[in-house]
């Protein structure tokens, strides 16, 4: 394997008492430390620290990850040839892309490191594979942690990736020994991450969510203070404090009146969910967030009477194939072509008619089109759907036009009335 990445042992050291066991972030640049200060300090305004994996607990950014990741690992991702200026050959079942279509690597099928790679792509900017070569030939790939990666391009405009290893030791890869995938980028080199910038809208979802969980575990009510009109000893504190928590606490409690002695008052001191319109405000973060990931909100579960039914839902979701998704594929597909292709008429595309798979009606009505329009026949159609040719050899056969039905192929309508 080139770099021999992965023939160095592990070995824990005693920084892993403050240190995460996955070797934690590289620092390398004064950017990166200002923003790693910023994040485990400050964090978002609403006082909230936003990581990745922090950011992957809210409800919203994990479903916008989740659809858009797994579209990606889903789509069949074919290997064609062009031959000719009107050719194109099917090369995804050759033994030389076997690796590409069964097992890209030891551990993961296709489709689990499509998935991987599409989610650090979206929570960090990018992703990173090793590539594992036999006579410079590519015959898998090895997924990289993007958070122990650092991009350098050198004077000669190349790339040079410098890679920490768990044992903190760093290895240094030449361009050509990375597949990487690069997002939304303000240099060219680096693509910025998502989460960076959605900081305070996942941070204002995650404050939502802590204090909906402690009113829950307060059973809903809100703090209150007790005015006595005398003074009571702190024994007598202590028993009314005990008694207001098993209140509090639910249980065969749950609905009772509480009944106050000695001209003993009530008052809430905060405001109650209806008060901060809680339930509004987490519709309008979850709203936000799945706009930073350019996901229709109705995929995520956020819906209301004006989106819910008709046309509208048909649109939106066309509009997040057309202008979310085809942004990823495309990336897949020319990072693909630059870095594991060697062959100049080789191209990689990843198959969108699987997105309507589960439109049993669009599909047949497409295909209805196909075949009435002369573009497609019906050994063609069926081995989309997975079937053998038809037995009768007849399905090789192309349909002309309805305009020119009834013409002999090769010539035109008005060579056979004349």
């Amino acid at each position: 394997m080139t770099g021999n990445l992965w023939d160095v042992p592990i070995v824990r050291r005693t920084s892993a008492a403050v240190q995460s066991d996955d070797g934690g972030r590289a620092i390398t640049s004064p950017r990166q430390l200002e923003e790693a200060l910023r994040v485990s300090l400050a964090g978002s305004a609403a006082g909230v620290s936003v990581t990745p994996e922090s950011a992957l607990r809210v409800g919203a950014v994990f479903a916008c990850v989740r659809l858009i990741s797994g579209a990606v690992a889903n789509l069949p991702l074919q290997v064609m040839r062009r031959e000719g200026a009107k050719t194109r050959v099917n090369l995804t079942w050759d033994d030389d892309w076997e690796w590409l279509r069964r097992r890209p690597n030891d551990w993961q099928t296709p489709s689990q490191m499509k998935r991987m790679l599409q989610a650090h792509l979206l929570l960090r900017g990018n992703g990173y594979a090793l590539k594992v070569k036999s006579r410079r030939r590519v015959i898998g790939l090895n997924p990289l942690d993007p958070d122990r990666m650092r991009v350098d391009q050198l004077d000669d405009l190349s790339l040079a990736y410098t890679y920490t290893r768990r044992n903190g030791s760093k290895i240094v890869l030449p361009q050509d020994d990375v597949l990487h995938l690069v997002g939304l980028s303000l240099d060219g080199v680096r693509g910025v991450s998502p989460i960076t910038y959605a900081r305070e809208s996942i941070g204002l979802s995650i404050a939502q969510e802590r204090h909906g969980a402690k009113t829950m575990k307060n059973s809903a009510r809100p703090s209150t203070v007790l005015t006595h009109p005398e003074r009571i000893g702190a024994e007598a504190v202590a028993t009314l404090r005990a008694s207001l928590d098993e209140y509090r606490a639910g249980g065969e409690a749950e609905g009772h009146s509480l009944v106050l002695e000695e001209g003993m008052t009530i008052e809430k001191i905060s405001m109650t969910n209806e008060d901060a319109q809680w339930i509004e405000a987490r519709k309008f973060s979850r709203g936000d967030i799945a706009m930073f990931f350019g996901v229709p909100p109705h995929m995520i579960g956020d819906v209301d009477k004006q989106s819910s039914w008709g046309t509208g839902i048909e649109s939106q979701g066309i509009g997040f194939v057309t202008y979310t998704l085809e942004d990823h594929l495309t990336t897949w597909e020319e990072s693909l072509d630059r870095s594991i292709v060697s062959e100049p008429n080789v191209y990689t595309r990843f198959n969108r008619s699987a997105l309507i798979r589960g439109d049993f009606k669009s599909r047949v009505d497409g295909y209805a089109k196909a075949l009435q329009w002369g573009w497609m026949n019906t050994d063609e159609v069926r081995s989309l759907e997975d079937m053998n040719p038809r037995e009768d050899g007849e399905g090789g056969r192309y349909y002309d036009p309805p305009n020119t039905a009834g013409t002999p192929a090769g010539t035109s309508k008005e060579d056979t009335e004349t």
